[in-house]
Order: structure tokens, then sequence, then C-alpha cells
């Protein structure tokens, strides 16, 4: 572990941020774009190997659509907790929160990742995983890493434009928790990052 690692969350935190002070929600989502795309490319922590970097020319994704943008109350549900193996980080402990409702992807569950500090954790399984996007589901909000659209104390801005694959989509050494049941659903979300025809090199 370096502070490479430390560097790059720090980055990732700051295109949030930029994406949360935009002057409209598309204009943060092309910054938040380009930022992920720089840190892909050239950061020694990037999840692309040395090859992978190479050739990229960009991470793909379906176009910017305003009505998949979600000001979602979090409203209550049953307590749950879930461990969460990963082979290189152990088990990971997820509280359930809550749920929101976001359009017509129905109602998902909103987590607490266990651990020191903790944060809020939402990832989603849709109708188009395995086909255009990662088969194990992709991440909408992940705030221990600074993946936060911001909100206040009742809801959570979701924006399924910014639903971005985690870091094991592109190398098996990475180890990631992948969406339970509670976040997964048949509908197909056609926003956020997508799988690179022909893959990435």
């Amino acid at each position: 572990m370096t502070l490479s690692l430390l560097g790059w969350r720090r980055q990732v935190a700051a295109l949030y941020a930029a994406a949360r002070s935009a002057k409209d929600p598309e204009t943060g989502w092309r910054s938040w774009r380009d930022g992920r795309d720089e840190l892909f490319a050239a950061h020694p922590d990037s999840p692309l190997d040395e090859a992978a970097r190479a050739a990229f020319t960009g991470l793909p994704y379906a176009g910017y659509d305003p009505a998949l943008r979600f000001e979602a109350v979090l409203e209550p549900a049953p307590a749950a907790r879930l461990e969460v193996p990963t082979a290189a980080d152990g088990t990971v402990l997820l509280d359930r929160i809550g749920t929101a409702a976001l359009g017509a992807v129905g109602r998902v569950d909103v987590w607490w990742l266990g651990g020191y500090g903790g944060g809020v954790f939402l990832p989603l399984r849709d109708g188009t995983a395995g086909n255009t996007t990662y088969g194990g589901g992709r991440y909408l909000l992940d705030t221990v890493k600074g993946a936060d659209l911001g909100g206040n104390d009742a809801r959570l801005v979701v924006d399924l434009n910014f639903a971005y694959h985690p870091s094991c989509t592109y190398d098996p050494r990475w180890s990631c928790p992948l969406a339970p049941e509670g976040n997964r659903t048949p509908a197909p979300v056609a926003a956020g990052e997508q799988l690179p025809r022909g893959g990435w090199y």
C-alpha cells in the first residue's frame, strides 16, 4: 500500500465535489467523465494494467439522460446485515439503512459499509448486466471512497448516469463487493459506464 492510492482517492473525491458544485448536472457529469479518463490512463493505481493503459482511449458511456437523476428519499427498511467475503479485503460488512425509489428501476436497498468511518454504499445490477455492462453490476454511490453526489439528512442524490464499474471489472487482482438481492433489477439502465466493444486492448 502506498500513498499513491491515497492520491487516487483524493482525486476521485475532488471529481465528485466538482460534480456537486457544477452549474448543472450534465456539466458535472462531463467533468467527472473526463477526470476518470485521466485517472485510468495515467495514475499508477489505475485498475487497468500497463498493456490496457497503453491502448486506452477513454471509458465508454451512454449519453446523459436528465430523467435518470433522482433526489431520492431514504425510506425505512427492516434492519439487515450482510457479510460479503472478498479475496483481498476479507469480509465486508453491509448494514441496510433504508431503501430508495429510482423511477422505473424500482426500490433499491441502501447500505452502510461497516468498519472504521463507514459510508453509504449503493450498488446496482440492472438488466444490462452481462451484456453492455459488467455481469456483477455497477456502483452508484460509495461515499467511503468519495463517490458522493450530495443530498441532505433525508435524501440522497442518485444519478444513474454516474453508474460506474467496480475495479474488478478490469482486472481480477481487484476484489469488489457486488450487488446483493435487494439491489438487482431486471429493468435495463441504459446509462452510465458501458463495457467496451472488443475488450480493453
